[in-house]
């Protein structure tokens, strides 16, 4: 495997972050600020730079770039496959349609055979994660893990963007397949919040929006719990998560605010918050929060031996506006567990793909470090 890493940033256009390799490149992942994706016409440099290759990418919360953290720039990272083959194909997402169906669509356009890996970038605003990957799993073989992540804008959740070649659109759901037996992938995802308050149960919802907490508006539960950082949803409930437990409440999920409604007074969640299941609010450690990253990279390479060639990190966004200027420490110790080879690219999202620990199927986190390890021999 052979990669080239670049950065765009608005004073100097397109700069070299690694030694030229001449790359004949089959996959160039993109992860750029949206408003920049929009105003620059950068993917046209990219496809006459790497005309073979399959451009996959997302607008962002933030950029990942070795161990920087950056935003306002677009990081395009080239990889050059040497004994496996990428195929790929995206979707729009139709108004009407569930995002169960789109999945089980998407999924239906891979040939199956010798598909060991799906990485999956979605629109972040506009999908049910949570369905959007039951309907991924229909299709395609337990074999077949899926990670990846929901597009972001920042704390604005205004617009999220999807790359697929020259597209850059919202409302696209994009995925490329990993094909061959000399590929090794690995995943790990873990947060570092703390629980705190009273349990509470899931009264009224649907799928992923939210009513009513043990018989009261949510949204008013919310908002007593925030206090002065109200005024400042849904942005804010970025740093208030909701810890989504099991039916038997010895494993959880972390759900995080997409969208509130005033006049209806509910919240909209990345993925499904069923009815009748128990939720707690968390808040941040930083100590944990850092931890909770290292030991995702540590159980990244469970399926590989020494140091991958390739690690896409994707946090989330509520990780940053928490972390702020020690964002960095997060990136830096993912770094140094994977080892100094590696390279490092990927975003802050509004939402992590993978699953839980090695052997697990696949589903959506949020608030979580997410990382998927590639190493090809």
């Amino acid at each position: 495997m052979k990669i080239e890493q670049l950065c765009w940033d608005i004073a100097q256009g397109w700069q070299s972050k690694s030694p030229e390799n001449k790359l004949s490149a089959n996959l160039v992942l993109v992860f750029g600020e949206r408003t920049v994706l929009k105003a620059e016409n950068s993917l046209q440099y990219l496809k006459e730079m790497y005309p073979n290759a399959i451009v996959l990418g997302c607008s962002t919360a933030g950029e990942i770039c070795n161990t920087q953290v950056i935003d306002g720039t677009i990081v395009a990272t080239a990889i050059e496959f040497e004994h496996t083959q990428i195929k790929g194909n995206y979707l729009r997402v139709e108004e009407s349609e569930n995002s169960f169906v789109v999945g089980s669509k998407l999924a239906q356009t891979f040939d199956t055979e010798g598909l060991v890996h799906l990485f999956l970038l979605s629109d972040g605003l506009c999908v049910n994660g949570s369905d959007l990957i039951s309907g991924l799993r229909s299709q395609l073989p337990e074999s077949v893990t899926i990670t990846g992540g929901l597009a972001g804008d920042g704390s604005r959740f205004q617009e999220t963007l999807v790359i697929w070649n020259e597209i850059v659109e919202k409302e696209l759901v994009a995925a490329i397949g990993v094909y061959g037996d000399r590929i090794k992938i690995g995943y790990g995802s873990l947060g570092g919040w703390t629980t705190f308050g009273a349990k509470r149960m899931v009264t009224k919802s649907k799928g992923n929006v939210l009513y009513e907490l043990d018989g009261v508006s949510a949204l008013e539960l919310y908002k007593k719990y925030l206090g002065e950082y109200a005024s400042g949803l849904p942005a804010t409930g970025l740093l208030f998560p909701l810890s989504l437990y099991n039916e038997t409440g010895d494993r959880a999920v972390v759900r995080t605010i997409l969208a509130v409604d005033e006049v209806e007074q509910n919240l909209t969640f990345a993925g499904d918050v069923p009815e009748g299941s128990v939720v707690q609010l968390m808040q941040a450690n930083f100590d944990r929060l850092v931890d909770g990253a290292i030991a995702a990279a540590e159980n990244s390479l469970i399926n590989i031996s020494g140091s991958p060639d390739l690690a896409i990190l994707i946090s989330c966004v509520g990780r940053k506006l928490v972390l702020k200027q020690r964002i960095e420490e997060e990136v830096e110790g993912v770094q140094e567990m994977l080892g100094q080879t590696t390279i490092l690219t990927g975003f802050y999202s509004y939402g992590e793909i993978a699953p839980e620990t090695f052997g697990d199927r696949s589903e959506l986190h949020n608030q979580t470090m997410t990382i998927t390890t590639f190493q090809e021999r």
